[in-house]
């Protein structure tokens, strides 16, 4: 099992940034792939980027790549999600995510369905 808590969103304005945290207990945090995914009003969980467990690989969803930047701290089991030139389309609760992973570059679809472990997601409002 993996517990997994956010922190960090909250209310900024269009072209600012925020950070959020991710802390993880549970399970060695460096063995499980890293995740952050979006989810506004009315819409489906939408995939935002991911870490591989070595830090060595990430991915990212087309409409944050270049904007959004994702990292982790294997000594402190915390994954980071640095959100800059934040726009009012990022608005939405934001959720981590992790899967447990045998190989250290690996990284699942980019699909809910893809990850094991949830935590109960942190609101981003970007107003204009």
């Amino acid at each position: 099992q993996v517990q997994l808590v956010e922190s960090g969103g909250g209310l900024v304005q269009a072209g600012g940034s925020l950070r959020l945290s991710c802390a993880a207990s549970g399970r060695t945090f460096s063995s499980i792939v890293m995740g952050w995914f979006r989810q506004a009003p009315g819409k489906e969980r939408e995939f935002v980027a991911a870490i591989s467990w070595s830090g060595g690989t990430t991915y990212y969803a087309d409409s944050v790549k270049g904007r959004f930047t994702i990292s982790r701290d294997n000594a402190k089991n915390t994954v980071y999600l640095q959100m800059n030139s934040l726009k009012p389309e990022d608005t939405a609760v934001y959720f981590c995510a992790a899967a447990p992973s045998g190989d250290s570059s690996w990284l699942p679809v980019p699909r809910a369905w893809g990850y094991a472990y949830w935590g109960q997601g942190t609101q981003v409002t970007v107003s204009s």
